[in-house]
């Protein structure tokens, strides 16, 4: 199928951009465009004007800083794999951008992109979850932080107006050593949307007790989850067997899954309660054994 008809606008500045989303009715941002361009394909989005971010550099790259590690919206999947300031502070989101989609679309898909689309089942959305990261929003009236757990409010519904722009995602790191470990099923092992994922992080004493623990899933509920349930059977208590079992079992307890072409419900629920607990056994492998 063709794609519908729309105007291209190509800023040269950030505030050339904002002003146009601030003016102009159905605009809509593109960068990689492998989301959209196929959603409008499909008739699922019309706008009648994008407006290309590829010009605006200030968007693009990876800054870290004292206290976060700032990632701009339009640095793509590929870049992310491949730059050391993520493998070292926030490997999590690594681990994901290794199993999302192809080598050809990582090359052109933006981190940006994927957090502003708003799909359950998108890679970026329970690594950036456990990350504790937030949204930074731009448009002409000013600039906001949304923590990525206020971010998604359903299938494609994020908290970004249509004047907003995502400009950049903010991590915060942390002298604290963590463990993390994704996990992701698909219905091939590569170029497929999520059956189901999960992401967790853990930090433990030496004596093997855990002090804090981030567990979050995707695609099996309106929005990417944070899984406070999970979390609480596992802080304050030594790392255990049966304390990660007790863990897994409230994440599908938590979920709200859907039947659709890739899962049913019962399918999706007993998924999620394995890959955490297989997440979670992972990150925690050299305290239990």
């Amino acid at each position: 199928m063709t794609l519908p008809k729309f105007d291209l606008l190509q800023p040269s500045t950030l505030g050339e951009a904002l002003e146009i989303l601030s003016t102009t009715q159905n605009a809509q941002p593109i960068a990689g465009g492998t989301a959209l361009l196929v959603e409008m394909r499909g008739r699922k989005a019309e706008p009648g004007v994008l407006v290309d971010l590829g010009r605006l550099g200030d968007l693009h790259g990876v800054a870290p800083a004292a206290n976060e590690l700032v990632i701009g919206a339009t640095t793509t999947i590929a870049e992310l794999l491949k730059n050391p300031h993520v493998t070292e502070r926030a490997s999590i989101l690594r681990d994901a951008c290794s199993t999302f989609a192809s080598p050809l679309v990582r090359n052109r898909a933006t981190i940006g992109g994927n957090v502003a689309q708003g799909s359950p089942a998108g890679d970026m959305a329970p690594a950036l979850l456990v990350l504790d990261a937030s949204i930074e929003l731009r448009s002409v009236r000013g600039k906001r932080l949304v923590r990525a757990v206020d971010f998604w409010k359903g299938p494609r519904k994020t908290t970004r107006k249509s004047d907003e722009m995502v400009v950049s995602i903010r991590i915060p790191l942390s002298q604290t050593p963590w463990l993390s470990s994704w996990k992701k099923l698909g219905l091939r092992k590569a170029d497929a949307i999520s059956v189901a994922s999960a992401a967790v992080r853990l930090s433990l004493t030496a004596d093997g007790k855990c002090e804090g623990a981030r567990v979050a899933v995707g695609a099996v509920a309106p929005t990417p989850l944070r899984l406070a349930k999970s979390e609480n059977a596992l802080v304050g208590k030594p790392i255990s067997r049966e304390a990660i079992a007790q863990a897994a079992a409230a994440a599908a307890a938590s979920s709200v899954p859907i039947n659709d072409v890739r899962a049913s419900v019962d399918y999706r629920r007993r998924v999620v309660e394995v890959l955490v607990r297989r997440a979670l056994m992972e990150a925690a492998w050299e305290v239990l054994t």
